[in-house]
């Protein structure tokens, strides 16, 4: 479980990719939230004055040493991202080497790569980014469709703002959907978007009868329960099956199955992590049908059963 998280910054640093982690792991405990706080550090190769690229410097106090007693490494994007200091890399090396999980989005990723991580490993980075990736490091499996992955203890993200999907990926398999919640409510961001939803919008939106999606995901959201096809919600939404599964991709980033699949998890979540209802009851009130499907989706999506999730997350609520 992370408890203690080091974060490298170098000449160059960029502040939005720096103010993510910040913002994620170094805010300190408030009451209302009630959320879990780290032992937090910001580190470079040699303390003291940081250049930035954006009209402002930093001031560090700690060194790459630091690094030796993080559960988790995150290595801040820099300017000059194809030539990040040697000193950084062995660092990332025997953070790695001691078991320790390494953060990286956006041009950061190329650091991991700089320092031998992401051989053989399946990663992300910017879509604008991902071709040069994939020509430098080709031992590498780029995939730049996706907000981002984990590959062991290997956590990459793709542009900045995924990375504070990845930064949330992580509280939520460490403490919890709700606690994932309550850090993206202080954010004032959304709790999930799934690692596998695209980067970004190919096409624009073409016109049809509906303005917007919202009404049709509203009731989804509403009716986890129900059995429902592509073609019952095309016909909610007055459009052909083809166009609505178009334009639900166009809008959303990915399927109608995948978003449903993905809301009745965190459905799941939640009734693991706040009742006592049988694993049978939770799959049927989340819509999965029967304990053996959500078994098997739940562990295809949070690599963990029903049963050992509620172990872990749910609350001490005394059964009527």
């Amino acid at each position: 479980m992370i408890r203690d998280v080091a974060v490298v910054v170098s000449d160059g640093v960029e502040p939005f990719g720096l103010g993510v982690l910040c913002e994620v792991w170094g805010e300190p405990y408030h009451a209302q939230d009630d959320a879990p706080t780290f032992d937090f550090a910001v580190c470079s190769p040699r303390p003291g004055r940081v250049r930035g690229p954006s009209g402002f410097d930093l001031h560090t106090e700690h060194a790459l040493d630091r690094l030796d007693q993080a559960d988790l490494v995150a290595v801040a994007a820099i300017r000059d991202y194809e030539s990040p200091p040697p000193e950084v890399c062995e660092a990332l090396r025997r953070a790695h080497a001691r078991g320790a999980q390494i953060l990286a989005s956006c041009t950061a990723v190329f650091t991991l790569g700089a320092a031998g991580l992401l051989e053989g490993r399946r990663v992300t980075t910017h879509w604008r980014h991902a071709e040069r990736l994939a020509e430098l490091f080709p031992e590498a499996d780029v995939d730049p469709e996706v907000l981002y992955v984990q590959d062991g203890s290997i956590i990459t993200g793709a542009g900045s703002a995924a990375g504070l999907d990845a930064c949330l990926h992580l509280i939520r398999r460490d403490f919890g959907a709700q606690v994932a919640s309550t850090v993206a409510r202080r954010m004032v961001v959304p709790p999930l978007r799934d690692g596998g939803q695209a980067q970004f919008v190919r096409h624009a939106v073409s016109d049809c009868d509906a303005d917007t999606l919202t009404p049709i995901l509203t009731w989804m959201t509403e009716n986890l329960d129900a059995e429902v096809t592509v073609e019952t919600l095309a016909r909610r939404s007055h459009m052909s099956a083809r166009t609505f599964a178009r334009r639900f991709r166009e809008e959303t980033g990915t399927t109608p199955h995948q978003w449903l699949t993905h809301q009745r998890i965190l459905l799941a979540e939640r009734l693991l992590e706040e009742t006592h209802l049988p694993v049978e009851e939770v799959a049927r009130r989340s819509g999965f049908g029967n304990a053996a499907a959500l078994r098997h989706h739940f562990g295809r999506f949070r690599g963990t059963s029903p049963v050992s999730y509620r172990r872990t997350f749910g609350c001490a609520v005394t059964p009527a």
